[in-house]
């Protein structure tokens, strides 16, 4: 099956679909490029293992004052790169949509994205980075953080999801995260093992968190827990339940547009001590969402991630798509002291979520397996593993604070922006803290520890 063919038959199964919506320089008339370029998509797209050209990063279509990117978009020098949202955008209040995007070659003039020096257990490595590129890049000690329980919280079911991981791990030579050896355990939102309605999209944003998770803290256990919607209530009943069941980091890959709801929900689900809570800012550029704008969590922005000739080896800017601002309804945190916005800013801290220079994910339910994916549904679960690896929180503290304690030992992202605002650092990185960006991305564990 061809990518454009996968993706049209994630679109029909979408529980909520939604119109779709085109802006800035995507074509109109994509249905009728789509045909004609659908064998040479085919042809990439199996192409995905043998990446063959570097990483660089692209601009994504955004839409203006919304977190969720394009169901579809075509992006590179010359819209070499067919970009797809795994999820519609929300059709009704209250509702979220996952941000995780892929990424597929539709012409011959950019090779896919390679995992950069990645000892991949089989003989052709996937394309997109994988877990030593990563650690590599965010100097990150993988040996750490065992046992402990990372969960991983979505919409609906993905009925591959523990087969999937298994693939990925032993890809890339990683210890086995199964329910038999008690590494991997799936549960619903309420803890029981009655899933619910198996998704796509849903499916796809799963299989990126699992990987990512993995990638940065092989030794976590990790705890998938699926929502019987993707509405805010449901998914929120899914945070308390991995809180519940022992989860000391919690991942949330998704969003909704901001609204006056927003402080009731913080109270119901998302405000727990002791817990890092992370969160995805959205794919649409500058923009809020939620729960990335609770002053309870952890908001992760995205940037674009290349090898580069510089001491650290690695340079990064603002990936566009990154959602950032300021909230409307969320108070600000004490630990946060921009002067720009009075109330909550978004982020607090970024990590790689160009599709462009995206990551390698496996995924078989309606999909091919080996994808190439990006979104801040990426970065989202990259941090909160970060946060596994350096410790288990202290009891009573919001994890967020501690990066404020460490800026010096995160990496300043000072370039790039993510739209337009009337306030420049709400979408535009500078030295020190910015929106897209917060305080920057990884560089150990260090600013993950409490003061």
């Amino acid at each position: 099956m061809s990518a454009l063919a996968t993706r049209a038959s994630r679109d029909q199964k979408s529980p909520h679909p939604a119109p779709q919506r085109w802006h800035g320089s995507v074509s109109r008339g994509w249905q009728t490029a789509a045909m004609a370029v659908a064998s040479v998509a085919s042809a990439a797209t199996a192409c995905l293992l043998i990446g063959v050209a570097p990483a660089q990063a692209s601009q994504v279509t955004i839409q203006r004052h919304s977190p969720f990117a394009p169901l579809h978009s075509y992006a590179g020098r010359n819209g070499e790169l067919e970009l797809s949202a795994a999820c519609a955008a929300p059709a009704h209040a209250g509702q979220a949509a996952c941000f995780a995007i892929s990424r597929h070659q539709v012409q011959g003039t950019v090779g896919a994205a390679r995992s950069a020096g990645d000892h991949a257990a089989s003989p052709m490595t996937p394309a997109g980075y994988g877990p030593s590129a990563l650690q590599r890049a965010y100097n990150l000690p993988s040996t750490r953080g065992s046992g402990r329980v990372v969960a991983i919280v979505d919409a609906y079911n993905d009925p591959n999801a523990e087969s999937d991981l298994a693939r990925y791990r032993s890809t890339y030579g990683l210890a086995p995260c199964t329910t038999a050896n008690g590494c991997f355990r799936k549960v619903n939102q309420t803890g029981g093992t009655s899933y619910p309605s198996s998704d796509a999209g849903w499916a796809a944003e799963i299989s990126l968190d699992l990987d990512m998770v993995s990638t940065v803290c092989p030794n976590c256990h990790i705890l998938l827990v699926e929502a019987s919607s993707a509405y805010i209530s449901d998914l929120g009943t899914g945070v308390n339940t991995a809180v519940k069941l022992g989860a000391k980091f919690v991942s949330n890959s998704y969003g909704a547009s901001e609204s006056s709801a927003d402080t009731s929900y913080d109270s119901q689900y998302y405000n727990h001590p002791g817990v890092a809570i992370t969160a995805s800012a959205g794919d649409g550029g500058y923009a809020t969402a939620y729960p990335a704008d609770s002053r309870y969590v952890i908001a992760v922005g995205g940037t674009s991630l290349n090898s580069s000739s510089s001491v650290r080896g690695w340079s990064e800017k603002v990936w566009n798509g990154s959602g950032s601002g300021c909230s409307g309804y969320d108070a600000k945190p004490s630990w946060q002291t921009d002067s720009g916005c009075t109330k909550r800013t978004g982020n607090d801290v970024s990590a790689v979520a160009d599709p462009g220079t995206g990551v390698a994910v496996y995924d078989t339910y309606q999909a091919g397996g080996w994808a190439i994916y990006g979104g801040t549904s990426a970065s989202a679960p990259i941090i909160a593993a970060t946060y596994a690896l350096a410790g288990t929180p202290v009891a009573g503290t919001y994890p967020a604070s501690y990066l404020y304690a460490h800026q010096s030992a995160l990496n300043d992202v000072t370039s790039g922006s993510d739209g337009a605002c009337s306030t420049s650092y709400f979408c535009t990185a500078r030295t020190g803290y910015d929106g897209p960006t917060g305080l920057g991305t990884p560089n150990g564990i260090t600013a993950f520890l409490s003061p």
